[in-house]
């Protein structure tokens, strides 16, 4: 199925998405004694844990049978047709634009082969093993229906994995002991051998949420979100909806479905880099780090550099940091939230898939995450990382000890070491030196934010506020913030920087530098002219910081990172 996804676009995870979403149902579906509440428990598990377009269309289906069906209704073999019939038009509802050709056309004509049948026969195994045959045409004739699948040679891969569920329902029709064979768990990988098709990528973000609210209205949702993109796909049942949308903007996607209810979950995955790493792959090893390495997206582009999002949690619902929140949005809206928004790291499970993708492309993979005195996410990193190890990976995980513009210089570098041909081992040894090397300090504008975060006693804030003092932090070398100085100005905190830079460079010694700030571009463009001037060199870059490191320095803070020789 990943080999033959070739529509909406051929990003190669619809065979993937499926197994994930038949996963989800089956682990977390409750057996009750009433029909309707094991229906109702199916529903809810595939809407939960459904992934991609057709892992969501499926959802959507189930969840029109669970509609369609009372508490009190005996399930014959004409109710069940008949609630199956009822249920295909929620499935065609919750797509903007339906296609035919697509799961969506199998769905509805193996029902209406179901629904001839409802008064011929009163067995349900009769029904099933009868209409898989009418499945397995529809699927053959989606090619002569939707273009693109006649021009690449291949039937609808989301409409094969819905007749693949047929077949799985007959082969236990057919031999009930099936459900007791044991088989060992087939890792769940993009394959290589995509369909090389060139795809036009018009929306880059395949993006996915599931909100919670009592009184979810997914005609108003969907209106709401459709200028954003296509492929937009609303599914929900009256407390729960889940989204499909492919985007440029899933930040503001999110930023409007703040207002609809609770976030409950998010998955934003960048089709175009997908498409690159399988096609266009510039490296045989690849770099990963986190999103709190402060990188501009051109160079991460530029690299295929691959990042992992921090979740940032605002006012209950849980954001993917600088992809589903971006910094102007963040400050905008956090000197107003009665709550201070807190951060967390990502599972287990969401690093294993980031691995499993890139150790099926990639003959290594280096791994450079922010400093474990600070985060606990190079300790799920290294957890997630085992498994693939163990499996002969070559994984290496690396404790930068750093954060922000530190780090993300360091990531920089091992990027420019693969690029003029150093092997794997080599870059390893090479930035395992370099973050002995690599220094960064940060002038903070206001202790406001580290009161609210909880880094600064009220006490220290409000003195540091009577004081107008404004303190320069730093890391040590176990990769610990440090205080090392306060000044009464933000004049004379810049000033103290540039002067502990300067006397890093004597005899030249800064090799590079950047600038980071947190939404103080005036001010990191007047840093960036002097620091040319002392240091003879422009930066690497210039640019704003993690909104998870700006719950911390605040607004208005900037900072200045070097690595030397």
């Amino acid at each position: 199925m990943n080999k033959t996804n070739v529509f909406p676009i051929p990003d190669g995870d619809t065979g993937s998405n499926l197994v994930s979403t038949m996963n989800a149902i089956v682990e977390d579906t409750k057996v009750h004694k009433s029909i309707k509440n094991t229906i109702n428990s199916m529903a809810d598990a595939a809407l939960v844990g459904a992934r991609g377009n057709s892992g969501i269309i499926f959802a959507q289906f189930l969840n029109g049978i669970d509609e369609e069906i009372s508490y009190t209704e005996v399930l014959t073999t004409v109710t069940i047709a008949q609630a199956l019939k009822k249920a295909v038009p929620y499935a065609y509802k919750a797509i903007l634009n339906p296609v035919e050709g697509t799961m969506i056309t199998v769905i509805r004509e193996w029902v209406d082969a179901v629904y001839k049948l409802k008064d011929v026969t009163e067995s349900f195994e009769v029904i099933i093993i009868k209409t898989l045959e009418d499945a397995k045409i529809s699927l053959a004739n989606t090619p002569n229906i939707l273009k693109i699948l006649k021009k690449s040679s291949v039937v609808d891969s989301g409409a094969s994995g819905f007749v693949s569920f047929l077949q799985g329902v007959v082969y236990f029709l057919e031999d009930k002991n099936i459900i007791n064979s044991s088989a060992n768990e087939e890792k769940i990988v993009f394959e290589e051998e995509i369909l090389n098709c060139t795809p036009n990528i018009t929306y880059r973000y395949c993006t996915e949420a599931l909100i919670s609210n009592e009184n979810v209205n997914t005609n108003e949702i969907k209106n709401a979100l459709k200028h954003l993109g296509d492929s937009l796909i609303v599914a929900g049942n009256k407390s729960k909806v889940r989204i499909h949308i492919h985007t440029n903007k899933p930040d503001e996607l999110f930023y409007i479905l703040r207002g609809k209810g609770e976030i409950v979950q998010q998955k934003v995955d960048d089709m175009k880099k997908q498409y690159e790493v399988v096609h266009n792959r510039i490296n045989k090893t690849a770099i990963l780090t986190d999103s709190i390495a402060d990188l501009p997206q051109e160079l991460i582009e530029k690299y295929q550099i691959h990042v992992l999002p921090l979740n940032l949690i605002i006012e209950g619902s849980t954001y993917l940091d600088k992809l589903t929140i971006k910094p102007d949005k963040f400050y905008s809206m956090i000197d107003n939230l009665k709550e201070y928004p807190t951060s967390s790291q990502p599972t287990i499970k969401n690093v294993q898939n980031v691995f499993s993708f890139l150790t099926s492309h990639y003959e290594s993979v280096i791994t450079i995450i922010v400093s474990k005195e600070m985060s606990g996410t190079f300790n799920i990193v290294k957890k997630a990382s085992e498994k693939f190890i163990e499996e002969g990976r070559k994984i290496t995980i690396i404790n930068s000890k750093l954060n922000s513009g530190a780090q993300g210089l360091i990531v920089l570098e091992a990027a420019k070491e693969l690029e003029i041909g150093k092997n794997y081992e080599e870059v390893v040894k090479i930035i395992e030196n370099k973050i002995k090397q690599a220094r960064i300090y940060v002038s903070v504008n206001t202790f406001k934010y580290m009161v609210r975060g909880g880094r600064v006693s009220p006490m220290k804030g409000v003195i540091g506020k009577l004081l107008n003092l404004k303190p320069i932090i730093s890391i040590n070398v176990d990769g610990k913030g440090i205080v090392v100085g306060k000044t009464f100005s933000a004049k004379s905190s810049i000033k103290k920087i540039i002067a502990i830079v300067n006397k890093a460079n004597e005899n030249n010694k800064v090799v590079s530098y950047n600038i980071v700030h947190a939404n103080a571009f005036i001010k990191a463009n007047e840093l960036s002219l002097k620091l040319t001037t002392v240091l003879r060199k422009s930066p690497e870059y210039i640019t704003e910081i993690s909104p998870i490191v700006g719950l911390s320095a605040g607004i208005g803070s900037v900072a200045v990172s070097f690595i030397s020789s």
